[in-house]
C-alpha cells in the first residue's frame, strides 16, 4: 500500500534558540521501508505524535487562553472569540478536539506498536519511546475528558476497517479517569524527571505526575463528582450510567495525594518557586522591574531558565500571539488584550485581602480619583488614578497595566504615521529610562482607543502578564525574546494540593501551600490576611480563599475556563457582559465611571459546561451518544 505522507512544522524544543523539526507524519499504517527504517526516522515519527498537541497561547484559535471571563479583546473577529460568545454547537463546535486527538492517540498505537523493528535502536531508546508514546496516549485522553467528559476510552490500536456496528461507545466518566491515572502511572517509571536542550518539552515522569494530579482534581470537583443535576439522564444507548450521581468525598483525598506525589518528586528534582533574584542575570536587557516581588512574577514564566515550570509547550507564540496582542500600540503590536473589572477585583489588597473584606481598603470608592502618593511614583504609578490602582498586590502591578501605571516594555519611534507622533506610547515623554513607558486610556491618549476600530483596550487597561520586558515594539517584532508556554507549573501543583486538602478537611495542609504561593506573590499569609479582616479561616471559607487565589496566580494561563466549570459557577461569569472604563471619552471624571463593553457574552446552562462532540461523529456511529442538550 503506497504510504501518504504530510509535511507539518513542528518545533518541539527551543532551550535558548529554536530547533525546526519538518516532521513525516504518516496518514496510513507505516511500513519498514518509511517511517521506521532507521533511528532517525523514528525520532522524526515520535516528534510528529507531538504535532497533535494543541497550542495553548495560539493567538487567534485557543479554546482557554482568552475566553473565560479575565478579558475582553479587540478581537471579536476571531476564531476563539466565538467561545465567550456561545456560539459552539455541535454541527459547528468551531474548536473541536474530537477528531484531532484520536488521530493523535491511533499515530501513537502505531508508533509503540512499530519502534521495536528500527534497526539499530537500543533497548533504552526504544523504552524512552514507549513511555513518550503512553503519556501522549494517556495526555490527549485527559484533554479529551477535560473537554467532553466521559470518552470513548481507546485501549489498543484502532483497525481502519472496523466494521461501524462495532464502533465503541463512550466509558463511564470514573472508568476513563482511572484508566487514564494508570496510564500516567505506568509511563511515568520510564520517563525522567527532566529534559534539557533539545529534549526540553518532551513528556517527563513529573509531566505524568501532575497531570495525573491535575486529572484527579478535575473528577473530584462539583461538576463531575456526584452531579446529577444535570446528569442524571447522561445515559449510554444500553442505559449505563455515564457520569457518577453520588457524591464520593474520598475523590479530594485521591487528588490530595497525587498533588503531594508530584510535589514531592518536583522538589526532589530541583523545581521551586521563581524569585526576582533568579532574573540577575537578565538584568542588563531588563532592569525593569526593579521591584524583586513584581520581578519574580513577570519572569516566572517568561524567563527560559525557570525552575518553575515543570512541562512547557515549546512552539514559538507567533504574529498574533499574547504578546503581540498586549503590548501598547503601534504597527506590529495590537493593545487590545484588556483586563475585565471582573478579573482586576479578585486582584487583593496588599494586605492579601479581597478588596470587599479589607476593612483598610475603601470598596466603595473604587471608581473615585485618587493620586499616586509620591513614594510610589517609580514603582506603581504616578499622577492622577483611580482608587482601584492604589495599594493593591504585587500580582496587579506585575500583570496589569492601567491610566498612569507602568508598562515594563521598549519601543521604538519608526514607521508611525503622522497622527500617532502627537500621542504615541513610545514617546521619549512617556518614557520612564529606557525600558518602561507610563501608559494612558483616554481617548486620545498614547494606549487610548483614538480613532481606530480594533487594536484599542476595551476596558482601559492592559495585560502585561506574558509580555517579557526586553521586548521592543517595532515594525519588524523581534521572535529572538519568544519563550516556551507553561503548560504546569510548580505553583499550580501547590494549590492544587491545597484545594484537595480544604476540600477534605487537611486545612492546616491547605494553609501551609497556599502560604507558599502568597508568600512568593509578596503578600502576608492567609493567617496574618484574615486576622487583619477579623475572620476565621473554618473549611469554607479556606476553599473560598483557594479558590480566589488560583484565579488570581494562573490568570491568562488556560486555567479560568476550566475552572468555573468545574466548581460548577460558570454561568455566574461566562454569561455577563464585562465591564470597564469610559474608553471613549477625553475625560478622565468621565472615564472612570464603569460601563459595560459592546460585545455579546452568553453560556447555556447546563449545555455549554461541556463541549460538543462534532454532529458528523454521533453520525457516524451509533453507539456514540452526544453529550446533554446538544
Amino acid at each position: 500500500m503506497k504510504t501518504l505522507f504530510k509535511i507539518l512544522f513542528f518545533f518541539i524544543a527551543i532551550s535558548i534558540t529554536s530547533c525546526d523539526y519538518l516532521d513525516i507524519v504518516p496518514d496510513e499504517r507505516p511500513t519498514e521501508n518509511d517511517a521506521f527504517k532507521d533511528v532517525k526516522a523514528a525520532e522524526r515519527y515520535l516528534y510528529s505524535c507531538y504535532s497533535y498537541l494543541p497550542n495553548p497561547r495560539n493567538g487567534t484559535s485557543s479554546l482557554d487562553l482568552m475566553t473565560g471571563d479575565e478579558v475582553v479583546t479587540a478581537f471579536e473577529h476571531e476564531t476563539f472569540a466565538n467561545f465567550p460568545k456561545g456560539n459552539f454547537t455541535a454541527t459547528n463546535p468551531i474548536i473541536s478536539y474530537w477528531n484531532t486527538l484520536f488521530q493523535g492517540i491511533r499515530q501513537c498505537y502505531i508508533f509503540r506498536n512499530n519502534v521495536a523493528k528500527v534497526p539499530g535502536i537500543s533497548t533504552s531508546t526504544v523504552t524512552d519511546y514507549i513511555a513518550q508514546a503512553d503519556f501522549l496516549i494517556a495526555y490527549y485522553h485527559f484533554l479529551l475528558i477535560r473537554s467532553y467528559g466521559p470518552v470513548i476510552l481507546v485501549k489498543e490500536e484502532p483497525l481502519i476497517d472496523t466494521a461501524p456496528s462495532n464502533y465503541l461507545p463512550r466509558s463511564p466518566y470514573d472508568e476513563c479517569v482511572q484508566y487514564v491515572c494508570d496510564l500516567l502511572d505506568e509511563s511515568a517509571k520510564n520517563l525522567p524527571a527532566s529534559r534539557s536542550g533539545n529534549e526540553y518539552g518532551l513528556a517527563t515522569s513529573l509531566a505524568a505526575k501532575s497531570i495525573k494530579a491535575r486529572l484527579l482534581l478535575y473528577a473530584a470537583s462539583p461538576l463531575f463528582n456526584g452531579n446529577s443535576e444535570f446528569y442524571a439522564d447522561f445515559k449510554n444507548n444500553d442505559g449505563s450510567q455515564l457520569m457518577p450521581l453520588t457524591y464520593d468525598p474520598q475523590k479530594w483525598v485521591k487528588a490530595a495525594n497525587a498533588a503531594k506525589e508530584a510535589i514531592t518528586l518536583a522538589e526532589s528534582a530541583g523545581y521551586r518557586l521563581y524569585q526576582g533574584t533568579d532574573a540577575a542575570g537578565l538584568s542588563n536587557n531588563m532592569p525593569e522591574p526593579k521591584d524583586l516581588t513584581q520581578r519574580a512574577l513577570r519572569f516566572a514564566i517568561t524567563d527560559r531558565d525557570s525552575k518553575e515550570i515543570l512541562w512547557a509547550d515549546t512552539r514559538r507564540e507567533g504574529t498574533y500571539g499574547l504578546g503581540r496582542k498586549s503590548m501598547p500600540f503601534m504597527v506590529g503590536t495590537w493593545n487590545g488584550i484588556a483586563p475585565t473589572l471582573n478579573m482586576l477585583e479578585r486582584f487583593y489588597t496588599k494586605n492579601g485581602l479581597p478588596i470587599d473584606e479589607d476593612p483598610q481598603y475603601p470598596y466603595d470608592r473604587r471608581y473615585e480619583a485618587t493620586t499616586f502618593a509620591p513614594a510610589d511614583s517609580g514603582l506603581y504609578g504616578e499622577g492622577e488614578t483611580q482608587v482601584l490602582n492604589v495599594n493593591r498586590e504585587p500580582r496587579y502591578y506585575s500583570w496589569i497595566s492601567f491610566h498612569n501605571g507602568y508598562y515594563e516594555v521598549q519601543g521604538t519611534t519608526d514607521n508611525t504615521t503622522a497622527d500617532q507622533q502627537a500621542n504615541y506610547a513610545y514617546l521619549p515623554k512617556y518614557k520612564r529610562g529606557d525600558f518602561k513607558v507610563i501608559t494612558k486610556f483616554l481617548k486620545n491618549d498614547n494606549c487610548g482607543r483614538m480613532d481606530r476600530n480594533n487594536n484599542f483596550s476595551q476596558t482601559g487597561f492592559l495585560n502585561k502578564k506574558g509580555v517579557r520586558p526586553d521586548n521592543v515594539a517595532s515594525k519588524d517584532f523581534r521572535d529572538a525574546v519568544d519563550y516556551p508556554w507553561p503548560v504546569v507549573r510548580l505553583a499550580e501543583l501547590y494549590l492544587n494540593y491545597a484545594e484537595a486538602c480544604a476540600e477534605s478537611g487537611q486545612l492546616d495542609e491547605a494553609k501551609t501551600y497556599l502560604n507558599k504561593v502568597r508568600t512568593r506573590a509578596g503578600i502576608p499569609t492567609v493567617e496574618e490576611s484574615w486576622a487583619i479582616a477579623g475572620v476565621a479561616l473554618n473549611q469554607q471559607k479556606l476553599i473560598q480563599i483557594v479558590r480566589q487565589e488560583r484565579q488570581i496566580e494562573f490568570y491568562l494561563e488556560n486555567q479560568n475556563f476550566w475552572d468555573l466549570r468545574r466548581w460548577k459557577i460558570a454561568e455566574q461569569y461566562f454569561g455577563e457582559k464585562p465591564k470597564g472604563m469610559g474608553v471613549t471619552t477625553n475625560t478622565f471624571s468621565s472615564f472612570i465611571k464603569p460601563v459595560d463593553v459592546n460585545v455579546t457574552r452568553s453560556f447555556n446552562s447546563p449545555q455549554q459546561y461541556l463541549m460538543p462532540i462534532p454532529l458528523e461523529e454521533t453520525n457516524k456511529n451509533v453507539n456514540l451518544v452526544q453529550n446533554p442538550n446538544y
